[in-house]
């Protein structure tokens, strides 16, 4: 099973907010999930952020990769 930590669209049209998870590559962007870790909001100014880093540092240990955009947002926060 291929583990990526990605963002998951919720919120309204033309009002995006992401939740960060941990899902199986395999499932859609907004589909099935295994965890919830954090969430990040865009619309805000400036952004709001919130992510469990302990959560976070335990999936990438076990093996999860973090999608490009989490992975900016994981250095942006200092959990990288």
């Amino acid at each position: 099973m291929a583990v990526k930590i990605r963002l998951r669209r919720m919120g309204a049209k033309k009002a995006p907010f992401y939740r960060v998870v941990v899902a199986d590559s395999r499932y859609p962007r907004d589909g099935r999930f295994v965890e919830e870790i954090g969430y990040y909001d865009p619309t805000k100014e400036p952004s709001v952020v919130k992510i469990d880093a302990d959560k976070a540092k335990e999936w990438i240990g076990k093996g999860a990769q973090p999608t490009d955009t989490v992975k900016a947002i994981l250095k942006k926060e200092g959990i990288l």
